[in-house]
């Protein structure tokens, strides 16, 4: 009777926690600040240089932006790395022979629908720090920039080092008439 019991609370748990894995969704917050960069073109060529901007960008904004917690001085980072973005942004054109214009822009700025991952992001006007490059009629590439939601992407690839552990299987585990 004890296992019987024991099996059919395993299984409840296991749907439990089946069905609390699978309804996880990264919900951006309303105070969150985007950004977000547009090609040119779809282009293999806009393409190349929207992605290496992308790195810039973050590469020169995220660490700056490691460990504050409050909106105010997010936005105050941001807006004071304006003209380091514009400078860098410039070189990195310049260095790849890339002539094209591009402009900055952090304000609110609209973003369209997008799916991603099986979440749907609705359309609108958010926050954001926007790097338009030409005519910005290529795909384009955004992420959560405040509260750092762009820094826990990842790749999605890389799971060796993962290790899943379910606290209830392992209290179960210590119970004596469990094996």
């Amino acid at each position: 009777m004890k296992k019987i019991i024991l099996i059919v609370i395993t299984l409840l748990v296991a749907l439990f926690v089946y069905i609390n894995v699978n309804a996880l969704e990264i919900v951006i917050p309303d105070s969150a600040i985007r950004v977000r960069v547009i090609a040119n073109s779809n282009s293999i060529e806009d393409q190349n240089m929207k992605m290496k901007v992308k790195k810039y960008v973050e590469r020169e904004i995220s660490p700056r932006l490691v460990g504050i917690d409050n909106i105010n001085e997010a936005r105050d980072i941001i807006n004071s790395s304006i003209d380091d973005l514009d400078n860098g942004i410039s070189s990195l054109f310049r260095d790849y022979g890339y002539d094209t214009k591009y402009s900055i822009n952090f304000g609110d700025n609209y973003f369209p629908d997008k799916d991603y991952k099986g979440i749907h992001y609705d359309a609108g006007e958010y926050e954001s720090l926007v790097v338009t490059i030409g005519s910005g009629n290529g795909d384009n590439w955004w992420c959560v920039l405040f509260p750092p939601l762009c820094l826990l992407e990842g790749d999605d690839t890389d799971t060796d080092d993962v290790e899943y552990k379910f606290f209830v299987k392992e209290m179960l585990s210590k119970i004596s008439f469990i094996r």
